[in-house]
């Protein structure tokens, strides 16, 4: 069975490889979430800063009372 280092807190750890790998695989994993999150919440902010500036928020009650008059 091989062995591969991985760093845990700043220390060197002797692991098997899977275990290595699966270490490697969940800090990925967490990486990609945080990323996708950080990605999905500034399109939000540039799309909601978008829409109030311009002053056409199209909420459905906005839409019902420009048809009813």
């Amino acid at each position: 069975m091989s062995k591969d280092v991985i760093k845990v807190d700043g220390e060197d750890v002797v692991t098997s490889e899977d275990n290595a790998k699966a270490f490697r695989g969940v800090n990925w994993a967490l990486f990609s979430i945080a990323a996708f999150v950080l990605i999905a919440g500034i399109l939000f902010f540039i799309f909601f800063v978008g829409a109030t500036r311009d002053g056409s928020i199209e909420s459905p009650s906005n839409i019902q009372k420009s048809n009813s008059r």
